[in-house]
C-alpha cells in the first residue's frame, strides 16, 4: 500500500555555492602568473643574448672586436659595417663550405625523412614476418653512440672508395638518423584510426596510395618536427665532418675550426661566419615552430 510519504517527491538537493575567491587569493593568483611570464621572458631573453651578441660582432670591424665588447655598438653605432660579410663572401673556402653544408643537410635530411616514413607505416600497419624482431633491433640500435662507428665506417668507405667525399657525410648521418626517425614515426602512425585506412583500401586504394593520401597528412606535425630535428643535428655537426670530409667537401663547421687557428688574423671572418651559421637553423625552426609544436604535443597525447 502506497502512502503519501512515499509518493512526496523528493526536495532537490541545492546547488553547490561556490565561493569567490577572497582578495588575498586572488592577489596571489596574479603574482603568481605574472612572475611566470616575467620568468619566461628573462629565459626567452638570456636565450637570445648570445646570438643577438654574435650578430653585434658581426657587425664590427677587427679592431673594435679586439678591443672593447660587443655591447659598445649601443654607445658608439659608428661601429656597425657589412664589410666583414663582404669579406666573408669574398672568401672562397668559407662561401664553398655553406654550399657543402647545404649539400650535407639537405639529402640527409630529406632521406631520412623518407625513409623512416615508409618504415614507420610499415612496421605500424603491415604484417610480414619478422616484424616484431625488426622493429626491436631497430629500437636496440638507438643505443650505439656514434664513437662507435667511426673507425670501421672509415675503412668500409675507404674500401667503397667514398671516404673523403659529400656522399660519405650524407651516408654517415641518414644511417644514424634512420633508428629514432622510424621508432618516432612507427608510435606516431599507430595512433592513426584503423577505419581511416581500411576505408581507403575498401575504396580501392593500394598500400603506397594509402601512406602517401592518408597517413602522410595526418602525420604532417611529427613528420615536421623530424625534419627540424634532423636538420639542426646535421647542419651544427662537426664531429662527423672533421672525419669523414675532405678539404673540398668540407662544412662550414669545420671551415671555421679551421680559422681558429689563425684567430688574431680572422676574427672578423670568424664573426660573421658564425652568424650565418647559427641563423640558418634559427630561420629554419621559426618558420616550422607551429609544426613542430603540434608535433611535440600530438606525440604526448599519444
Amino acid at each position: 500500500m502506497t502512502t503519501l510519504q512515499d509518493t512526496a517527491p523528493v526536495p532537490a538537493a541545492a546547488p553547490a555555492v561556490r565561493r569567490r575567491p577572497n582578495l588575498a587569493a586572488r592577489a596571489a593568483s596574479r603574482l603568481a602568473g605574472g612572475a611566470v611570464r616575467i620568468v619566461l621572458l628573462l629565459v626567452g631573453v638570456f636565450w637570445l643574448l648570445p646570438t643577438v651578441g654574435l650578430l653585434a660582432s658581426s657587425l664590427r670591424g677587427p679592431i673594435d672586436i679586439q678591443q672593447s665588447g660587443w655591447w659598445q655598438v649601443f654607445t658608439k653605432p659608428a661601429q656597425l659595417t657589412v664589410h666583414n660579410y663582404t669579406n666573408l663572401l669574398s672568401n672562397d673556402t668559407i662561401t664553398h663550405s655553406l654550399l657543402n653544408t647545404a649539400l650535407i643537410t639537405v639529402p640527409a635530411t630529406v632521406l631520412v625523412v623518407l625513409i623512416s616514413s615508409l618504415a614507420g607505416y610499415a612496421f605500424a600497419w603491415l604484417d610480414f614476418p619478422g616484424r616484431d624482431w625488426l622493429f626491436l633491433l631497430v629500437i636496440g640500435l638507438l643505443v650505439v653512440p656514434v664513437q662507435v662507428a667511426l673507425i670501421p665506417l672509415s675503412k668500409l668507405f675507404g674500401q667503397l672508395g667514398i671516404f673523403g667525399s659529400l656522399l660519405g657525410v650524407v651516408l654517415f648521418h641518414v644511417a644514424f638518423g634512420l633508428p629514432f626517425a622510424v621508432f618516432l614515426l612507427r608510435n606516431f602512425f599507430a595512433g592513426i584510426p584503423r577505419e581511416l585506412l581500411e576505408a581507403a583500401r575498401l575504396d580501392g586504394a593500394g598500400e603506397l596510395r594509402v601512406f602517401f593520401t592518408v597517413v602522410m597528412p595526418l602525420g604532417g606535425p611529427a613528420i615536421a618536427s623530424l625534419g627540424i630535428f634532423q636538420f639542426l643535428w646535421v647542419w651544427n655537426d662537426m664531429l662527423v665532418a672533421l672525419i669523414f670530409a675532405d678539404a673540398d667537401s668540407a662544412p662550414i663547421t669545420v671551415a671555421l675550426q679551421q680559422q681558429v687557428r689563425q684567430f688574431g688574423n680572422n676574427i672578423d671572418i670568424l664573426a660573421s661566419g658564425a652568424f650565418i651559421s647559427m641563423v640558418v637553423p634559427l630561420v629554419v625552426f621559426f618558420a616550422f615552430q607551429r609544426q613542430f609544436v603540434s608535433g611535440v604535443m600530438a606525440g604526448a597525447v599519444k
